[in-house]
């Protein structure tokens, strides 16, 4: 795979995109490449090249709306907004640093593609909760334009909700229009030391069922902690984020401290430290190529009542770490060259939930399933969506599913 077409605006998209439905090519869409490790090995002829497709189309701060080119970087979106003092609620993560990679080379079209969001899912939800509209190219060489700038859009099929997730395998986003969000005054963590994976499971359970509004929850096992930013030990750590205003935070800070003496020794991080840590947990820091001599590394979504059993289920060699309240398990395997699917399988199909191998050699990824396998009616309900954009598999085929 050589040649690649790099289209400078939404029409070169459009064209490119029909030409090689005419002429039974199959384009690798990307934008700077931050994610192209994901998914199986590419089965494309060409690159589709998006990243000339750069720059913030609409943004009026005071509408909480901001619409971008689907390959403006994420940084400079991100740069603008706290400009405004406004951010991204979903909090989207930097794949480069699991691969080796610079930070800052995400795009924006990137992020709705992969469904990106960090520790602040608990609260906010995922990147297609703030995608309000998107034109796009189909796999047809059609244009489409779906949503609007409002949150409250009714209007035919929710076209967003199909794209976002869907890795460019449905159509090549062009530009979106996303919902931002003010940034809190201030933050502060609540870290309490030394528990072990079910106590940490509980002390989380009981920070989130509490009213101290808490927007990150995650433990920290003593074999990564000291990869994490901010924290007064790097022992064994199990941490709540606060944000808001800062008498609010100073209040639920002293409660949530109050409610989760019984679990251990708790200790209070200000905002520096607290933004730090988070920011680490955001980018899974102990996990970054250069730390983890870029073993195989499994994203893993469960129940989070289940997730210390999911771990237990799992090679007790593997190293972890729990972000979601215990509803995502980062998970990186022992050896260089062994994904382990197998038990991560097992684990999954017992337990419930789903887990993506996010980084492994191409023959690993070639050779297991990298998405969560889908039942029958589930894969013939995708194939009949892909085929319904894509008739002629244009768009980075086979990169979830074979044959999808």
């Amino acid at each position: 795979m050589t040649d690649i077409l790099k289209p400078r605006d939404a029409k070169d998209v459009e064209d490119a995109v029909a030409w090689a439905a005419s002429n039974d090519k199959a384009l690798d869409v990307v934008g700077h490449g931050s994610k192209r490790g994901i998914g199986r090995p590419s089965q494309t002829d060409m690159t589709l090249d998006l990243s000339a497709l750069d720059g913030v189309t609409l943004y009026e701060p005071a509408e909480l709306v901001l619409s971008a080119k689907a390959g403006t970087p994420l940084a400079a979106i991100e740069a603008l907004l706290a400009s405004n003092n406004q951010q991204l609620d979903f909090e989207p993560m930097d794949y480069g640093p699991l691969f080796g990679a610079p930070a800052g080379q995400g795009t924006i079209g990137g992020v709705i593609a992969a469904n990106q969001s960090g520790p602040r899912r608990i609260k906010a939800g995922a990147a297609r909760d703030h995608f309000l509209g998107v034109t796009a190219v189909t796999g047809r060489g059609e244009t489409i334009k779906s949503g609007g700038r409002v949150v409250k859009n009714v209007t035919g099929y929710d076209m967003c909700k199909a794209l976002a997730g869907s890795w460019g395998t449905l159509a090549a986003m062009t530009d979106v229009t996303i919902k931002v969000l003010p940034k809190p005054e201030t933050q502060a963590s609540v870290v309490v030391e030394g528990l072990g994976d079910a106590q940490a499971c509980a002390a989380m359970a009981a920070a989130m069922g509490s009213s101290c509004d808490v927007s990150g929850a995650a433990h920290l096992p003593d074999h990564v902690a000291s990869h994490f930013a901010g924290l007064p030990r790097p022992e064994a750590a199990t941490v709540l984020r606060l944000e808001g205003v800062t008498p609010s935070v100073e209040h639920r800070k002293q409660a949530l401290a109050s409610l989760l003496k019984p679990f251990g020794p708790v200790a209070l991080l200000d905002e520096k430290d607290s933004v730090a840590l988070w920011t680490s947990i955001r980018q899974v820091a102990p996990f970054a190529a250069d730390s983890a001599r870029a073993r195989p590394l499994w994203r893993i979504s469960t129940a989070p009542r289940q997730a210390q059993r999911l771990a237990e289920l799992i090679t007790p060699a593997a190293q972890m770490f729990y972000d979601w309240g215990g509803g995502l398990v980062w998970v990186a395997m022992p050896f260089e060259n062994e994904a382990d699917a197998g038990s991560i399988r097992r684990a999954t199909a017992e337990l419930g939930g789903h887990a993506t191998l996010v980084r492994a050699p191409a023959a690993l990824r070639a050779a297991v399933d990298v998405f969560e396998p889908q039942n029958a009616g589930l894969a013939a309900l995708s194939k009949r969506v892909k085929d319904g954009f894509d008739p002629k598999g244009v768009l980075n085929p086979g990169r979830m599913w074979a044959g999808v």
